[in-house]
């Protein structure tokens, strides 16, 4: 049974989040940039924070003990989607935008999808730049996680929320045996890894303003920038090579890193099977992608040409979406192995999205088990992972999730076709928002303002289903959930 109390309290958390972080951006506004445009951000944003505190008036005494798995998955799903509705009013106000495309533009952010229904961001006021940037970085890691951090007392009920929201199929490892150390320790490690990135942006002569905006971006594999030409703005080698590596430590499990932070050995990266694995399909697809832009005469082996293609499929694997000026002449063939690549996603457990490697790695080691159990019938076998066995739930799960991610394109492409999309954008589309990328192609090469505003709620609801990997959402439409 569905506890309300616990639901409204939770869900108080939140919304007054929303409403300091638009507060904040508001001071921001009003103290350092000069803007004008202030009273966008701050009266939402009290009006939010008044609401939340009514919220937790209301609901405050409940036993966090009594937070079963069906909270966890109603919170999580609601979580982000009220978020969502309350990320987008700044941009209606500031941007003048429809609701349907602020919405849209703010799960882009907080999902970390990087899809954006803006142009003219050059011009821009900088807070509200700053705001969408900020957006995706809290998102990245999850609010939920943030949520759990803050809230000593759910250290019996955080676990449960704690793996509604952690994407991956193996969400039973802790960094400490208290679920809000665990999520201290990430915020930890995401936060060192941001003050990182934005110190070597800063070191390639990036502005102090676009290094603090895309560092955000960065780690959080989010992808949105401060200018209409993305990273391509900068036309700088060493800017792609430092988003290389902090895109691909965003992409790698945050526990991992904080493993390494504690071992001091760097060895076990490599040691980690899903990370070995994540870092040879990046060099392996880099080698097929240049070979495939020189087969169709697009790459002549200059060391830009090669430090533009590398760069673009680590924007894409690790589901960030950065572009370049060059992505926009590249042959469709080498473009539909970037899709490719936006599917297999980066690690459990990090900022990427897409299906996730350790996914691949279990679909791949189960046609393997299919094949040696053809040649040999009376064979017994098991899938191992990282030396040990993996247990049916989880075989079952991938092949459950696998089977969901593809029935989820066809449909959502051929949903988004019958608003009057050609094909090839619908399917990028689809594919940029399910597996929370963000640059799509064909018509909506530049952004989405082409989509109708049926079309333009069914890609923001495609970002909450990916984001939450299906299954946190679709539990909830089914009437088994809502029955005692």
């Amino acid at each position: 049974m569905i506890n309300i109390k616990a639901n409204l309290f939770l869900l108080a958390m939140p919304i007054i989040l929303m409403g300091i972080v638009e507060s904040f951006f508001g001071i921001l506004s009003v103290a350092v940039f000069h803007d004008q445009i202030g009273s966008g951000f701050l009266q939402p944003g009290i009006y939010m924070i008044v609401i939340a505190i009514l919220m937790l008036g209301f609901a405050k005494q409940f036993d966090s003990s009594r937070i079963g798995y069906r909270d966890a998955l109603l919170f999580a799903t609601l979580t982000w989607v009220i978020c969502g509705l309350l990320g987008a009013i700044p941009i209606v106000l500031i941007a003048h935008t429809s609701i349907t495309d602020g919405v849209f533009e703010s799960i882009s952010a907080l999902t970390t999808t990087g899809a954006t229904m803006l142009s003219g961001l050059d011009q821009m006021p900088r807070s509200f730049l700053l705001y969408r940037q900020f957006l995706q970085w809290l998102g990245g890691l999850g609010v939920v996680i943030f949520v759990v951090a803050i809230l000593p007392m759910l250290n019996v009920g955080g676990m449960k929320l704690l793996k509604a929201e952690t994407p991956g199929p193996i969400k039973d490892e802790k960094l400490s045996p208290r679920i809000t150390k665990t999520a201290h320790y990430l915020w930890l490690i995401y936060l060192i890894l941001t003050v990182l990135c934005c110190i070597a942006y800063v070191g390639t002569g990036m502005s102090f303003f676009d290094a603090i905006a895309h560092s955000f971006t960065t780690v959080s594999t989010g992808g949105f920038s401060t200018h209409d030409a993305s990273m391509g703005y900068f036309d700088k080698p060493s800017i792609l090579l430092v988003s290389d590596v902090f895109m691909l430590m965003g992409a790698i499990s945050f526990a991992l890193h904080f493993q390494v932070l504690w071992s001091k050995d760097l060895k076990s990266y490599w040691q980690n099977e899903e990370t070995r694995v994540f870092l040879c399909m990046v060099v392996f697809m880099a080698i097929v992608i240049i070979l495939s832009l020189g087969w169709t005469g697009e790459f002549t082996g200059t060391l830009a040409e090669f430090n533009n293609a590398f760069f673009l499929l680590v924007s894409f694997i690790t589901s960030t979406g950065y572009g370049t000026a060059e992505l926009s002449h590249w042959p469709v063939l080498t473009i539909l192995l970037l899709v490719f690549a936006g599917y297999l996603g980066g690690c459990a457990g990090s900022t990427a999205g897409g299906n996730k490697i350790i996914r691949g790695i279990i679909s791949f080691k189960l046609v393997l088990l299919q094949l040696k159990q053809l040649v040999h019938p009376q064979g017994v076998f098991a899938i191992r992972y990282q030396k040990r066995a993996i247990s049916q739930d989880v075989l079952n799960a991938t092949k459950a999730f696998m089977s969901m991610a593809a029935f989820s394109s066809m449909v959502l492409t051929i949903m988004l076709m019958s608003t009057g999309l050609d094909f090839w954008s619908s399917f990028t589309a689809v594919t940029a928002c399910l597996n929370v990328l963000g640059p799509a192609f064909g018509v909506l090469g530049n952004n989405f303002q082409p989509v109708s505003d049926q079309g333009t709620w069914l890609l923001s609801a495609a970002m909450l289903l990916g984001r939450l990997e299906y299954f946190t959402v679709l539990a909830l439409l089914t009437p088994m959930f809502w029955r005692r």
